[in-house]
């Protein structure tokens, strides 16, 4: 993670984020496409920064104008991957390194939660594919 750099609306909305949360975040990406942004948190502190009864997630939602997601980080990305995609159960990830020198994520979800793992519009699997690519360079994510 230390070659991402971050723009100042980043670094104020990270400022935001830690300020009303208590939660460490350790990246912010706007995406001004689906006017969402989507904080990484480290390991432990989504509890804080969701709030009881998802209050901070709301009042960062009504301060901003724009949908909060969160994610908590993980070294692995394995690991990194389903904490993107929860609620979903994931069954298995693994990670291919293809002749074309591509690394590929295969995930293989329960089968009812296909649907909750890719998102509406494929939202989940759109901001999973760009956070595995910043963080782990892998190229894509194919959920089965």
């Amino acid at each position: 993670m230390s070659r991402i750099r971050l723009t100042g609306d980043e670094i104020r909305y990270i400022s935001l984020f830690e300020s009303v949360t208590g939660a460490a975040a350790k990246d912010c990406i706007i995406d001004d496409k689906l006017n969402r942004v989507i904080f990484t948190v480290k390991p432990g502190d989504v509890g804080f920064a969701i709030g009881k009864g998802g209050a901070n997630i709301k009042f960062l939602r009504r301060m901003t104008g724009r949908d909060i997601e969160v994610i908590e980080y993980a070294d692995l990305p394995a690991d990194f991957i389903k904490n993107s995609l929860a609620p979903a159960r994931v069954r298995e990830i693994q990670i291919l390194d293809r002749p074309d020198g591509r690394r590929i994520a295969v995930v293989i979800v329960e089968p009812r939660d296909k649907g909750v793992a890719i998102g509406k519009n494929g939202k989940t699997a759109e901001r999973t594919r760009f956070l595995v690519k910043r963080y782990f360079q892998i190229d894509n994510v194919v959920i089965t």
